[in-house]
């Protein structure tokens, strides 16, 4: 198939290099010369694993094109998929001022038998207003489909390719039989392919991730509790877990989501409810339990350091909101940061990927060290934010000898806390009892 995808961010990158990979002719589009330059030369602008080979192995034998003319694209196209941004206004609403310019432009150019597919995240009710758009500004009828996307970063290529399911909301039976044909290869599993209306799909988008996000902020106060009553959540986590009307999965008690998805969704959602009558009392609570549990690490910090941080100088390991992204929109580790500065400390951050986001953000505000025991020299804390595999296993007795002060605050639980008695470390974590060191550790 002939395929146009308008928009080169996360989403739209990503679908169309798979679509590339599977056989098809993509030409993606973007209004931004630079960056279509960039992407030309093979440059990606974002970080995730397996997309710079395949970006570079489907430009080569000439399946994927990168260009700034939406005409000649979609003019040529069977599909044209919408994936540009839809990011949240001051109202917590989508603002989808974006995707609106996209579909003005594109009725000049839309040919008869072409499918326009929203790709994009968009509150219930947008597919049928693209549509009438559509018909005002060509005079006929134009096939819209709903087809939203599950990625998730880090593993965004793997989950185009290999999907749990794929949803379409399609007004007529013909489309889908079109974009069952685009997905057959990557359904060869027998995930299904669930064809609905358009409203059912785009409500779909977004209470998938409402309830992945209630799941986290859920775990997030339990495990704040379990602090206030000596529990320890990991063991909570356990016993319930294998309940399976539960499971584990985003179980896991940490600083908070983040990332572009989740906090957007959550409120793009709420702003849906409160648009037809309702109080959305539940979204409202993840999201805010979500922002509260952002400051629990800061929180800690102040309370050991008795809010003095004057000459004193922290470590933080993980910038991303989560690992395997270069992604910090949103990330706990930017809360952390930015209490961190407003009280005076010394901060010195490493990432893998994320640091150059980071430096973007706070200039020379910040020290930046290229190897995680680099940050940690002459450290007066560490503080834990994203949960990367090259955290999990280091080296205590070294950690110990290069900090001045042997403190973790660790935001993520990589640790055991027999682990951390052995190692006299003093150590923080989410749900569970502090440990303390075998000799004090001095604060002044």
């Amino acid at each position: 198939m002939n395929i146009a995808v308008v928009g080169t961010g996360y989403v739209g990158l990503v679908t169309g290099t798979c679509f590339a990979e599977s056989g098809n002719d993509v030409t993606c589009i973007d209004i931004d010369e630079i960056k279509i330059a960039a992407l030309r030369r093979g440059e990606i602008p974002i970080y995730e694993p397996g997309l710079v080979e395949l970006v570079a192995r489907n430009s080569v034998d000439g399946r994927l094109s990168f260009t700034t003319d939406l005409t000649e694209a979609a003019s040529h196209a069977d599909l044209v998929f919408l994936a540009v941004g839809t990011p949240s206004a001051d109202d917590g609403s989508a603002d989808l001022s974006a995707l609106w310019k996209v579909v003005d432009s594109l009725a000049s150019c839309l040919g008869e038998e072409t499918i326009v597919v929203i790709k994009s995240t968009v509150p219930v009710g947008t597919n049928a207003k693209v549509a009438s758009r559509l018909r005002e500004l060509t005079g006929r009828d134009c096939d819209v489909a709903s087809n939203p996307e599950f990625l998730k970063e880090g593993t965004a290529v793997e989950d185009c390719m290999k999907p749990d399911r794929v949803v379409v909301g399609v007004r007529r039976p013909e489309v889908a039989e079109v974009l069952h044909a685009l997905y057959a290869s990557y359904l060869r599993t027998d995930n299904p392919f669930l064809s609905m209306t358009p409203e059912s799909a785009e409500t779909t988008k977004y209470v998938a991730n409402a309830l992945l996000s209630t799941k986290i902020s859920f775990i997030n106060e339990m495990a704040n509790l379990c602090e206030h009553v000596s529990a320890d959540v990991n063991e909570v986590r356990r016993g319930i877990g294998h309940d399976r009307r539960i499971g584990f999965a985003f179980l896991f008690p940490g600083v908070g989501y983040g990332g572009s998805c989740f906090p957007k969704d959550v409120r793009a959602l709420s702003s849906v409810a409160r648009a037809n009558g309702m109080d959305p009392t539940i979204l409202e609570a993840v999201d805010a339990v979500n922002e509260r549990q952002k400051h629990v690490l800061p929180t800690k910090l102040v309370n050991y350091f008795d809010g003095n941080f004057k000459g004193r100088r922290i470590a933080v390991w993980g910038l991303a909101f989560k690992p395997r992204t270069d992604d910090i929109r949103e990330a706990p580790s930017l809360v952390l940061i930015d209490r961190l500065l407003e009280l005076g400390a010394d901060v010195c951050v490493h990432d893998p990927v994320a640091m150059e986001n980071v430096q973007r953000r706070y200039g020379d505000r910040i020290g930046y060290a290229s190897r995680p025991y680099d940050a940690i020299k002459g450290a007066d804390a560490l503080a834990i934010n994203t949960e990367w595999d090259e955290y999990r296993n280091p080296n205590f007795a070294q950690m110990h000898d290069l900090m001045k002060a042997p403190v973790i605050f660790d935001g993520r639980n990589l640790y055991s806390l027999e682990a951390m008695r052995e190692a006299d470390f003093e150590y923080f974590s989410i749900g569970r009892m502090p440990v303390a060191r075998a000799r004090a550790t001095s604060r002044t």
